[in-house]
């Protein structure tokens, strides 16, 4: 999809399976499963989905899935299988390769959202796109470095130090214009300092939703994960760029959706909804 200057492209770097109740927080079951289905052991099938956006000379990630460190157990766990689907397969499909990636945002420093950030080479770890910038909050990434009790199992140092001591990290400090045509907007609910590129257009722009909004079942403002550090600031943060998106035409785009990777949303009665799937 073409969006002002850029192509958009959403890139699946793999599934995996997590607890039903976890990422529907307080909304019952007989709601959250009308939407999406449990397994026996109350999961869910989720996708790790990265943007690619490409223009300007730049061809960028938003986020990284969780990449191919994690141990066997940790896979286990999640049900993740990297080995069919990853960064390497699924930008061949686009004609790219690790090496031509130039810029990576991340939205947050969560496993799978920036596990394949890195990788080891050689017995060492490193950056996974060698020749890449690699963009974060300076709030998110405080908070990665020195957690706080309700956070500490969700950061793992080899995910983002290494970019650090090679020098490709770079620390933003708040919403901002990263690049001509993709604006950097900033949430706190989920996490502090999670961060959503949107990239503008004519007719519509794209809003990368990340973990405010990760399926399209989220879209109701009080369904939220439990998995939120401050569910009532994700409650305003959410009926705050709904109502933007509804006003300014955006498109959501979806990273953990099992099925739904983007879509337009409208107004029934007093609720958002998904009006239209994008196909990108």
């Amino acid at each position: 999809m073409k969006l002002g200057d850029y192509e958009c492209a959403s890139l699946e770097l793999g599934d995996f399976l997590l607890d039903g109740g976890a990422m529907f927080g307080v909304v019952p079951k007989m709601l959250w499963e009308k939407k999406i289905p449990a397994d026996n052991n109350n999961l869910i099938p989720m996708k790790a989905r990265s943007l690619l956006i490409r223009g300007e000379e730049r061809n960028i990630l938003v986020d990284t899935g969780p990449g191919n460190k994690l141990s066997a157990k940790m896979k286990k766990i999640y049900r993740i299988d990297d080995n069919s689907i990853n960064a390497d397969s699924s930008l061949s499909k686009h004609g790219l390769t690790i090496n031509d990636i130039t810029d990576v945002i991340i939205t947050h420093l969560h496993f799978d959202h920036a596990g394949g950030s890195t990788t080891i080479r050689k017995k060492k770890l490193v950056p996974a796109f060698p020749n890449a910038k690699y963009y974060i909050q300076k709030t998110q990434f405080e908070a990665a470095v020195n957690p706080g009790p309700g956070e500490t199992s969700s950061f793992t140092g080899d995910d983002f130090l290494p970019l650090e001591e090679s020098g490709a990290l770079i620390l933003l400090d708040g919403p901002c214009e990263l690049f001509r045509g993709i604006e950097i907007l900033v949430t706190d609910g989920h996490t502090k300092g999670q961060q959503h590129p949107l990239v503008k257009g004519k007719e519509a722009s794209l809003f990368f939703c990340a973990d405010l909004i990760p399926t399209s079942a989220h879209i109701p403002s009080t369904w939220h994960m439990a998995y939120d550090n401050y569910p009532l600031t994700t409650i305003r943060e959410k009926e705050e760029y709904l109502s933007t998106a509804l006003k300014k035409n955006w498109i959501l785009f979806f990273e953990h959706d099992p099925v739904t990777a983007a879509a337009f949303i409208k107004q029934d009665n007093k609720s958002m909804v998904v009006d239209k799937a994008v196909v990108l």
